[in-house]
């Protein structure tokens, strides 16, 4: 958005305010200041009058002038086309430096030249046409003489400010005047407007047919521009702004719109169908994508989104004022994704002025001082805005800003913002958005309006008090531990399934499992394959392997954390892992022939999700498990959970390879924060013990005999071989290693030899086992 200083001053006086002040202001209150620029008009330039113009002798394209100049008459040659005698005109003295050029006395083919017939370039200004400049008692009294340096109009400020999405109500000369208006306390200068009425009314020329489906509020008025003029003073600022064109209507709406901020258009009259009484028909409706338009016999524009073209024949106008909710058109575009021009479509999906009424009266107001005609009467479609209404307490605003503010100081500085208030008592006000502020929804953002104008600088900073709360809490803990398991388990290959807490009773029964008691079980199911609760996830695992199986998939790797129910309906929560066929894809390395997963790696894999386990053999009671690879998973000697191998007749009925299932309660799984501990920087070493062991011991015997014994330079202990012949007879050779390390010292020879007899002579005490000869 740009601004001119002295465009500002016709609605709030801020002259004694220096430029710097001014763009201080605007940024404390929220509008960045992207840049300004000042026009200055060189020393010896001043208002001449033509007083003759006459073809030059010798030159076709030039003229010789007779200039007032003031304080003496001067030749002038000059060569612009529209040079004519008593025209009002910019003229650099002899001496005077324009740019790079130093107006000096010349001679152009034989007729003397003193100074320089000025276009707007040449004076530094942007172009407004392909001549001199004219001048005209838009920028003040014309006295011959008189410096353009003494001219405010020549001499104005530039500001851009940088805008931000939300703040479509500053997108306008008025807006920002608002808004300096609110910080210094100064009122606004009223807009008086005049009207040169036309002997006809609107009716008698124009007829407006509306759809009662039209979202878009519009007034309308006819105005005949024969006449019509726009001054000097009304282009100069739009070409400030980057909004100058080269027609006068068009300049005329564009300087009224961006004055406003009222959205403003207009049609040629004799673009309408005429009806049999030479009334010109106009028809508002909504065209195939549900956007409002104005028609005659075709579209002339699509309201809020393009203006149509301009190309008047005549000189009579339709005007239009135009606010539509700018939430409404915005998620219309983006909803059918339709081209838009940047005008009008910028300014109303962030929110153009509503008061479509101080448009209106605006533009005829314009075009009435400027030689225009307005028909009597108005076309009206108004659609009634909704504004917002909030309680806003000053104890609430303060604790927001963190600063004490008085419910009196509050209420000053929202009304001055146009916010409507009432007194509720009790230190709260009723607060009435304005209509043109289309960003305040809640109290939050009425706080900000009241921060921007104290001023962000002036609020005190205070140290941030924070209390510790401790956050952590059961359902933080678990949504903690689900999480760190599906990330574990999707490292370590599987794929997360979820399927319905639901299964087959006639399953579950035909496999061992089991069911839930029929009084309590599902009286409504929603299939017959789903009649019942599950009891296990493994069987709807199996299921969802075996129908990967049959779409060509040769391994499946999957799992997922879900609830199961107890024959008498308690719920609890178990994880479930199912890896079926190859542990690989095909590849050189293993001759396109990947081996299936055996036991042992589908637990590792388990154990990389989970964490460590042991093994304990078990009697399966259900039918899933293979008699022989199948075990408990044991933590700290409590059995959490099972692994087992599919029962290769099941698995052939499920038409699947080589299956392993896992299933462990969820609640049992540690979920802790790993604790660091200290290394020893000694070196460790490793014994092994081949022991000759009856078959009928089991290896847990032993582990929990050397446990016992609480060795602190034992640090690990594995069985990592198992050999049997028929030298052995009943007995078989278990090699067991041991890692030794001490956290205090570097273990000599003898040390190591004392422990490792220590291990061996209560085991051959505990067991009567020793070791292989």
């Amino acid at each position: 958005m740009i601004v001119t200083k002295e465009w500002l001053n016709e609605f709030i006086s801020i002259r004694s305010y220096s430029t710097e002040e001014i763009c201080k202001t605007l940024t404390s209150i929220g509008l960045e200041i992207g840049g300004t620029f000042t026009y200055k008009m060189p020393e010896s330039v001043v208002i001449g009058k033509v007083l003759s113009c006459e073809k030059h002798p010798d030159a076709t394209k030039l003229s010789v002038c007779q200039v007032d100049v003031g304080k003496e008459i001067l030749q002038i040659v000059c060569g612009a086309s529209n040079v004519g005698a008593n025209m009002y005109v910019p003229v650099a003295l002899v001496g005077a430096k324009i740019g790079e050029l130093t107006i000096k006395d010349a001679e152009l083919r034989g007729v003397k030249s003193s100074g320089m017939i000025c276009s707007s370039t040449e004076l530094g200004l942007p172009k407004l046409n392909d001549g001199i400049l004219e001048l005209d008692e838009s920028i003040g009294n014309l006295t011959v003489g008189t410096k353009l340096k003494d001219i405010n109009a020549f001499n104005d400020t530039v500001i851009e400010i940088d805008l931000t999405p939300n703040r479509g109500d500053c997108l306008s000369i008025y807006g920002i005047t608002r808004e300096l208006s609110a910080y210094y306390n100064i009122t606004i200068s009223p807009k008086e407007f005049f009207t040169n009425e036309h002997e006809l009314s609107i009716g008698q020329k124009i007829d407006v047919n509306c759809d009662p489906k039209i979202e878009t509020s519009l007034l309308y008025k006819v105005i005949d521009t024969e006449n019509f003029k726009l001054p000097l003073l009304y282009k100069l600022r739009l070409a400030y702004v980057d909004e100058f064109n080269t027609l006068d209507i068009v300049n005329a709406v564009n300087y009224a719109t961006y004055e406003s901020g009222v959205i403003l258009n207009c049609y040629d009259v004799n673009d309408a169908v005429v009806d049999k009484n030479g009334i010109s028909l106009f028809t508002l409706k909504k065209d195939e994508k549900g956007f409002d338009c104005i028609y005659s016999d075709k579209k002339l524009s699509t309201l809020g989104i393009d203006k149509g073209s301009f190309d008047f024949k005549s000189t009579q106008i339709l005007v239009e004022a135009s606010y539509i909710n700018p939430d409404f058109i915005s998620k219309q575009v983006y909803e059918t994704k339709i081209e838009t021009k940047k005008d009008p479509f910028y300014r109303a999906s962030r929110g153009s002025e509503p008061d479509i009424n101080f448009g209106i009266n605006n533009i005829a107001s314009l075009f009435s001082k400027n030689g225009g005609k307005v028909f009597k009467g108005i076309e009206c479609f108004l659609v009634e805005p909704n504004k917002i209404s909030l309680d806003v307490s000053s104890q609430k605003v303060s604790s927001i800003i963190g600063q004490s503010i008085s419910k009196i100081d509050m209420e000053k500085i929202l009304k001055s913002l146009g916010f409507e208030l009432k007194d509720h008592g009790s230190n709260t006000l009723n607060v009435t958005v304005p209509a043109f502020r289309h960003d305040i929804r809640n109290i939050a953002d009425v706080t900000e309006e009241i921060v921007r104008i104290i001023g962000i600088d002036n609020i005190q900073a205070k140290p941030l008090a924070i209390d510790e709360v401790n956050r952590t809490n059961e359902t933080s803990i678990m949504y903690t531990k689900l999480n760190q398991l599906r990330s574990n388990a999707i490292n370590a290959g599987f794929f997360e399934t979820i399927t319905y807490i639901f299964s087959s009773r006639e399953l579950l029964a035909q496999y061992g499992f089991d069911t839930v008691k029929e009084e309590l079980d599902i009286l409504n199911p929603i299939t017959n394959e789903l009649n019942s609760f599950r009891t296990t996830i493994a069987l709807n695992l199996i299921l969802a392997a075996s129908h990967n199986v049959k779409m060509g998939f040769d391994k499946i790797a999957i799992f997922e954390i879900g609830s199961v129910f107890s024959s008498t309906r308690e719920e609890s929560s178990k994880i479930s892992f199912l890896f079926s066929g190859t542990k690989e894809s095909e590849t050189f390395l293993n001759h396109g022939k990947p081996k299936n997963i055996t036991f042992f790696e589908f637990a590792n894999k388990i154990a990389s999700v989970v964490g460590d386990f042991e093994l304990e053999e078990f009697v399966p009671t259900h039918k899933f498990a293979h008699p022989y690879q199948s075990a408990k998973i044991i933590v700290e000697g409590k059995s959490i959970g099972e692994i087992y191998k599919l029962h290769p007749i099941v698995a052939n009925e499920f038409d699947l390879n080589d299956t392993f299932i896992a299933e462990i309660d969820f609640d049992t799984i540690k979920s802790e924060l790993v604790q660091a501990k200290s290394i020893s920087k000694f070196q460790g070493l490793h014994r092994d013990l081949s022991l000759v062991v009856p078959k009928t011991i089991e290896y847990k015997s032993i582990k929990t005999i050397i446990n016992s014994l609480n060795i602190k330079e034992l640090q690990q202990f594995n069985l990592v071989d198992i050999y049997t012949d028929a030298k052995l007879g009943e007995n078989e050779s278990l090699t067991i290693r041991f890692y030794i390390q001490s956290s205090e010292k570097t273990l000599a020879e003898d040390d190591i030899v004392t422990i490792m007899d220590n291990i061996l002579n209560t085991l051959t005490k505990e067991l009567n086992i020793g070791l292989r000869q």
